[in-house]
């Protein structure tokens, strides 16, 4: 049997018409998931870097402006060409169209696999032989998500309760649905490290509106519950803002290791 995430089969297109939304308010990696991989000798300087479902390239930028070749992997035309846009000032980024199990990318052509707020698409099995095939050995990956906390105040439990209430299927492809068995599948029985590191987002109300469109899980402008959605979140701004400000706190978990070739 074939280990896959719960998540719809044509994932690309649910962001389709939230990628400029998706650039502008999701939260980028915080500097200290670069100095943890130096720390784990994992990230060396002459490395080449590949970042799988890059989107509108959030992950890759952490490496770019630390002078690290990287290589986008990206099947939404729209994200790819946002990418591409903000990111042109780096002539050592490029990006191609390519998925986790079908990269297109060349026989051991990278040195370091990335995957930000990605991996919960990927078919594990099937992505892990192509990261296999692409990388220099030993195949390293590394898996990372701004996780946002949900209980460390007043304005994040209302804000959780906010999108299981009017959330598509939030609670089917929230990435908390990730655990032990996923990455494990994944990476195999060997030792896996792993890092939580601190992040942040402060919000005005247009800030807020937007980093709730980049979801794929809410309903757009036209959408049915729209209206809903929109009313419900300026009750929680109103009633939590300070200076009219919100604050999301994120966990950035990041998940490192060699893969097996047969890890079961």
């Amino acid at each position: 049997m074939s280990n896959r995430l719960s998540a719809p089969a044509k994932a690309p297109e649910r962001f389709l018409g939230r990628v400029e939304y998706y650039r502008k308010y999701r939260p980028g990696y915080p500097e200290g998931l670069l100095d943890w991989l130096r720390d784990l000798s994992a990230l060396k300087p002459s490395h080449r870097v590949a970042d799988i479902g890059s989107g509108t390239g959030l992950l890759a930028e952490l490496f770019l402006r630390h002078g690290y070749p990287v290589v986008g992997v990206e099947p939404n035309p729209e994200m790819r060409r946002t990418a591409e846009a903000h990111l042109k000032r780096y002539p050592r980024f490029r990006s191609i169209d390519g998925r986790a199990e079908a990269t297109t990318l060349g026989s051991r052509s990278v040195d370091l696999i990335v995957a930000g707020q990605a991996f919960h698409w990927f078919p594990i099995d099937r992505a892990r032989e192509e990261f296999q095939r692409i990388s220099e050995p030993p195949a390293c990956a590394v898996l990372a998500w701004n996780q946002r906390k949900t209980e460390s105040t007043g304005f994040l439990r209302d804000y959780e309760e906010l999108l299981l209430r009017h959330g598509t299927d939030y609670a089917r492809v929230r990435h908390q649905n990730i655990g032990r068995p996923q990455l494990q599948a994944f990476f195999g029985p060997q030792a896996l490290h792993n890092k939580t590191l601190a992040n942040s987002q402060v919000f005005d109300r247009e800030g807020l509106i937007g980093r709730t469109l980049s979801c794929s899980f809410v309903p757009l402008p036209g959408q049915p519950g729209h209206r809903s959605l929109m009313r419900a979140l300026d009750r929680i701004f109103e009633e939590w803002q300070v200076e009219g400000r919100v604050t999301f706190e994120y966990d950035t978990l990041v998940y490192a290791g060699e893969l097996q070739a047969n890890p079961r």
